[in-house]
């Protein structure tokens, strides 16, 4: 997958917080903020990762997931791993 969609990548995305944490899917835009909009700890991220590790089939360094904040940081991180191929 040489060209990454941002769209696609982000209703991955918004797909995986409405299953995994069921927020309301139109509760998640690309500006929401992980932490205070939508209520995530960081039991969670570390529980979105292991998903989108399993989604792409990348491993996810957790560095690369300390300083993500809002879902669009979370779709930038997962763009880059895919363009690490």
């Amino acid at each position: 997958m040489t060209d990454v969609n941002r769209n696609e990548v982000f209703e991955q995305v918004r797909d995986a917080l409405v299953e995994l944490f069921e927020i309301d899917a139109a509760d998640i835009t690309p500006e929401a903020q992980l932490y205070q909009e939508l209520d995530l700890d960081s039991i969670d991220a570390v529980d979105l990762v292991v998903h989108l590790q399993n989604l792409t089939g990348k491993k996810i360094k957790p560095e690369e997931f300390k300083s993500v904040r809002s879902v669009n940081d979370v779709v930038d991180a997962v763009i880059e791993l895919l363009k690490e191929s």
